[in-house]
C-alpha cells in the first residue's frame, strides 16, 4: 500500500467507525456494511443522505450507489411516490390495537403477481422471513431436517449447518464462521447441497428419507441455472414429501413482477421476498400455496410489527409503481447496456475483464489466475472507482433511478480504472498501487 498508517480519504467516516467499534459489537448491524468489505479508508462508511441513484457521505463526497442499498432499493432512493404514500400513512397512525385493511390489499397484490402465492404472511427482513418459511414447512410436514443451497440469513436453523466438523456454510455464506450460541442439539438438522447438482439433492433426500421438511434455495445470483435444474430439484423435493421453497430475497422484482419463478416458469410451494418489494422500508413476505400456508394459522408465528402500516404501504406502493413503470424490463435493458459499455472499454484498454452474468445483476470478472493477485486487483478496482464517485463491488445491483448520467460517469471511471489495473498488472505493481488493505470478500456465495 502507498498510504501511511492512519491516513484516509474519508476521515469523518473512519472517525465515526472508530466510535462505533467501542459501542456496537462488530460496529455495524450488517456484515456487508463493514468497511473492510470495500476499500478500507478510501470507500465511504457512513452516508448523510441519498436521492435517486446516489448518496452523499459524511465527508462530502457524492457516489453512484451500485449496491442499491444492499439490494433494498428498487425504484431509487427517496422515491417521491413511495415516500409520499408513507408520509400520508404516518399521518393516520402506523400500528394499531387492531388490524388494517392494508394487510389484505398487499396479500391480494402479491397473490396476483407471484405464481406460487395463494396466501401470504409478513415479517420485516429476509432472514426472518426465511426462518418463518422453514418453521411453516416443519409444521406442515412434521419433520425436522432442512436441505438448503445459498445464503438464508443468521437464524439458528441455518447456522446449525456449521455445528458439524465439515463447516458446511463455507461455500454458502463465508468461511470460518462459528455457530456460537446455536444449540448443539440442532447439529445435523440443516444440510447443504451444491448448486447445479440434481443427483446430490436426490442422494441427500434418499439418505434422510422421510425426515426432510423442506428444500430451500436461492434460484440464482448472476448466472441463469441450467435448463430444467430448478424444476428437477422441485420434483425431487415433492416426490419425497418435502416443501420446495425459493428464497427470492435477493432476486425478487428485479427479474420480473412475479420474481424468478415467473421468469423461469418454476412454481415453488413457498417463496420468500424482501428487499426490493418495499424500496428501502423494512418489509418481507412469505407467500405460498394454500395447502402449505393455511396450516400456519395453527402455529405460533406472531409479532406486533409485522403488520405495521409503514412497511405495508411502502410495499404496496412499490409493487404498483414497479408495474406501472415497467421496472423489470427497464432493468434488463439498462443492465445489457451497462455490460456492453464496460466490455467495450475493457477491450479498448486491453484488460481481460469481461462483464458477465444476467443483465439485471452484472459482474466483472478479472481474468487473473493467482487468487491473491485477484484479490489485489478487485480491491484496486473498488478503490479507484470509489475515488471517481462509484461505490460498490465488482458487481452491480441495479435500480430504476440509474440512467444515462450514471452510465456515462461509470464508463468514464471504468476507463481510467481499467487503465490503472492494466498498467499495474504489466509492471507487477498491483499491490503497490493499493491505498488500503485487501478487500475482505467474506460472502463466498455458492449461488452465483
Amino acid at each position: 500500500m502507498t498510504t501511511t498508517p492512519g491516513s484516509t480519504r474519508v476521515p469523518r467516516s473512519m472517525a465515526l467507525y472508530g466510535r462505533a467499534t467501542q459501542l456496537i459489537p462488530g460496529a455495524t448491524q450488517l456484515v456487508s456494511r463493514r468497511p473492510n468489505r470495500v476499500a478500507y479508508g478510501v470507500s465511504p462508511v457512513y452516508a448523510e443522505r441519498a436521492r435517486g441513484a446516489r448518496f452523499w457521505d459524511v465527508d462530502g463526497f457524492e457516489y453512484i450507489d451500485w449496491m442499491s442499498g444492499i439490494g433494498s432499493i428498487l425504484l431509487g432512493y427517496a422515491d417521491p411516490e413511495v415516500d409520499e404514500a408513507v408520509r400520508e400513512q404516518i399521518s393516520r397512525g402506523t400500528v394499531y390495537a387492531v388490524n388494517h385493511e392494508l394487510e389484505i390489499e398487499l396479500a391480494e397484490e402479491l397473490c396476483r403477481s407471484i405464481p406460487c402465492a395463494e396466501m401470504a404472511r409478513y415479517s420485516k427482513c429476509g432472514g426472518e422471513a426465511c426462518a418463518i418459511a422453514v418453521r411453516i414447512a416443519r409444521g406442515v410436514t412434521g419433520r425436522d431436517k432442512i436441505l438448503f443451497c445459498g445464503y438464508h440469513g443468521w437464524h439458528d436453523w441455518y447456522l446449525a449447518a456449521n455445528l458439524s466438523e465439515e463447516a458446511n456454510l463455507n461455500a454458502h455464506l463465508f468461511p470460518g464462521i462459528e455457530a456460537t450460541g446455536v444449540p448443539r442439539a440442532l447439529a445435523g438438522t440443516a444440510l447443504p447441497f451444491p448448486y447445479g447438482d440434481i443427483p446430490a439433492v436426490g442422494e441427500l433426500l434418499d439418505r434422510h428419507r422421510g425426515q426432510v421438511a423442506a428444500v430451500i434455495m436461492e434460484p440464482l445470483r448472476s448466472v441463469m441455472p441450467a435448463p430444467g435444474y430448478l424444476a428437477g430439484v422441485a420434483q425431487l423435493a415433492r416426490e419425497h414429501g418435502a416443501v420446495f421453497i425459493l428464497d427470492e430475497v435477493s432476486t425478487g422484482l428485479r427479474f420480473s413482477m412475479g420474481g424468478v419463478q415467473q421468469l423461469l416458469g418454476v412454481t415453488p410451494d413457498m417463496a420468500v421476498f424482501a428487499k426490493s418489494i418495499s424500496n428501502g422500508y423494512p418489509m418481507a413476505a412469505i407467500v405460498g400455496k394454500r395447502e402449505v400456508m393455511e396450516p400456519s394459522a395453527r402455529m405460533f408465528i406472531s409479532s406486533t410489527y409485522w403488520s405495521d402500516t409503514i412497511g405495508l404501504r411502502a410495499a404496496l406502493t412499490t409493487i404498483r409503481e414497479a408495474r406501472r413503470r415497467d421496472v423489470p424490463n427497464r432493468l434488463w435493458q439498462f443492465g445489457a447496456e451497462l455490460k456492453r459499455r464496460l466490455n467495450a472499454i475493457a477491450q479498448e484498454v486491453g484488460l481481460d475483464a469481461p462483464c458477465e452474468g444476467v443483465d439485471v445483476h452484472p459482474q466483472l470478472h478479472f481474468a487473473v489466475a493467482d487468487p491473491q493477485l485477484a484479490g489485489y486487483v478487485t480491491t484496486l478496482y473498488i478503490q479507484e472507482m470509489a475515488k471517481r464517485g462509484c461505490h460498490g463491488y465488482a458487481s452491480f445491483y441495479l435500480n430504476a433511478a440509474q440512467g444515462e448520467a450514471e452510465l456515462a460517469q461509470t464508463t468514464h471511471a471504468a476507463r481510467e480504472t481499467f487503465t490503472i489495473i492494466r498498467d499495474a498488472l504489466h509492471t507487477n505493481s498491483v499491490e503497490q498501487a493499493l491505498e488500503c488493505p485487501v478487500q475482505q470478500d467474506t460472502f463466498r456465495r455458492l449461488v452465483r
